[in-house]
Parts: structure tokens; sequence; C-alpha cells
């Protein structure tokens, strides 16, 4: 009998539970990855339960109306289960970092299928969008809100609250621009069952340094706000209590902050055409 027959033979096939909570999450992944076995995928999912909650909060918290929080979570739990397969473990990249992506981008896209945004605040966001766009080519730089009030013909804070309402559909919008491409943390994830090629390096490279320059050409409280959002998974109430202002402030400054990311990098991608 070779030395693999032994080892496969030796394998456990069941565990107590006291077994699966001393295992450390590396441990009860590799050790999933290499078994297969289903009894240890949702105790790992589980301990991952909170980080949906998180991310279904946020998101939810920067449209009041869409969808309910259960419905949010049940969807990032069935791409967390799948993520555990797609996952990786040898190609260096924290889970915690991989499935994050992905619950974000499954909030997304139930938004996109349940098509819940009102009309009227749709129609707000695309006169935004095309205002942003005119001013951006006539000006050169990034329009102020009143220069984008008197392009509407509003007046300024109702600018301001038109943009705050049109926070999701910003953020639906740049991942459409993106076409797949996630924008928080950075570069796109490998999927494991792809083989990487250079030129595909090369582009995220460029992609991701262009990201970083549009990031870095936003103020320092809408970058603050980007961050703290994407990066530190927190709500819009909770920046909110971190920068000391209220709610619907942090709402104008992420979807102003979305708003001049979709300039910058749609200008770069159409320039890549």
């Amino acid at each position: 009998m070779t030395g693999g027959a032994v080892s496969a033979r030796r394998e456990k096939l069941t565990w107590s539970p006291e077994e699966l909570d001393a295992m450390t999450t590396e441990e009860l992944l590799r050790t999933y990855k290499r078994t297969g076995n289903e009894e240890l995928k949702w105790p790992l999912v589980m301990r991952y339960a909170g980080l949906v909650k998180t991310i279904a909060l946020q998101v939810r918290g920067v449209y009041s109306s869409f969808a309910q929080v259960d419905d949010i979570i049940n969807e990032g739990l069935l791409t967390l289960a799948g993520a555990v397969d797609k996952f990786d473990p040898d190609k260096g990249i924290k889970f915690e970092t991989y499935v994050s992506k992905r619950i974000r981008g499954a909030v997304i896209d139930l938004a996109r299928r349940q098509d819940w945004v009102p009309r009227s605040v749709r129609r707000k966001a695309r006169d935004i969008d095309q205002a942003s766009g005119e001013l951006f080519a006539e000006l050169g730089r990034y329009p102020t809100d009143q220069e984008m009030a008197d392009r509407l013909g509003v007046s300024q804070g109702q600018y301001q609250e038109d943009l705050a309402s049109s926070s999701m559909c910003n953020v639906l919008s740049l991942d459409a621009l993106f076409e797949d491409r996630e924008l928080n943390g950075g570069a796109e994830l490998p999927d494991s069952s792809q083989d990487g090629r250079p030129e595909d390096a090369m582009l995220q490279q460029e992609l991701l340094d262009t990201l970083t320059k549009a990031v870095a050409s936003l103020r320092e409280n809408e970058q603050t706000v980007i961050s703290l959002y994407y990066h530190k998974n927190l709500s819009m109430k909770e920046i909110a209590q971190v920068m000391e202002v209220s709610e619907p402030r942090i709402s104008q400054l992420h979807s102003r902050a979305i708003q001049k990311l979709k300039l910058y990098m749609n200008q770069y991608l159409t320039g890549r055409k």
C-alpha cells in the first residue's frame, strides 16, 4: 500500500464540536480543501457570519429602503459557502479579504436584481452623472457643489440632498464601470480555477495604480469615508460617529467621492479603448 493510500485511510471523517472549535480557521479551511468533507464546510462558513452581517448592515445603511437585512445576510452566507469552495489557500491571499469582496459583490448583485431604486432617484442620479461629466470635460477638474447646482438649476442644498440620496446608485454604476473588477481593497483577486497570465497581472496592476491615484486626488474627508467604508467595513452611521458629523453629511461625502472616482476611472478606461 502506498504512503498516499495510508494517509487517505487515516484521514479523519468525523469531528466532534469540541474538535472543530479547537481548530484554527486556517486548519479548518485546509482540512476542508484537502478532504472535501461537507461536515467542515458550514462550521467554517458560520465563523464568518459576523462579517456577513457587518457588510449587510453597512450596505443597507447606504440606502434605507434596500432589502431586509435578513435577505442580505442569507445572500451573503450562500456567497460565502461558494467562496470556500473556490478559495485557494496557496495563492497567498487572506481568506477574510477574499470573502469580504465577494460578499459585497453579492449584495450589489442583489440590489440590481431587486431593481429597488425609485425612478425619481434614478433620474436625479443620471442627471448628476451627466452634469458632472460635462463640467469635468469643460473645466479639466472636478466641479464644485455650487457649479454642479448651477448646471442642474437647483440650489446647492438641494443638490447635496439629491447627491446623498443617489449614493447607492453611484456604487452600482461604479461597479458596472469596472465590469466586475472590485473597488474595495485594490486589485481583483484571481480565481483559483484560472491560470494567472502575465498580461492580466500587468493590466490589473495598472488598474490598481490608477485607482490609487484617483483616491489620492480626493479631499481628505472623502478619502476617510472611502477608507472607513470599503476597507474597515463601517456603516454610514458608524462613520458619522467616528467623524463626528451627521449621517446625511457622510452620505454626501461618500456619493461625491464615488462620483469623482467614476469620472477619474471612466477617463482612464476610455483612454484604453
